[in-house]
């Protein structure tokens, strides 16, 4: 599964949305929403934001992707 999916899929589960997801990272809803249609790819930094704002270990978010 790509990252950009898994990332949709969690915080779809969790039931936040993208704006919710956009207030608690600083990143705008534009740019997630462009992450989770794999048209831009997140770096570093905003994978780590990324991964707090759902609750997530970073490290679960690679794992599960493999």
């Amino acid at each position: 599964m790509r990252i950009e999916y898994y990332i949709k899929q969690i915080r779809n589960d969790k039931n936040i949305t993208l704006r919710e997801l956009s207030r608690k990272t600083g990143i705008s809803s534009g740019y997630l929403s462009e992450i989770e249609r794999n048209e831009k790819k997140p770096s570093f930094d905003y994978m780590i934001l990324i991964a707090k704002a759902l609750n997530v270990q970073l490290e679960e978010l690679y794992r599960e992707i493999r």
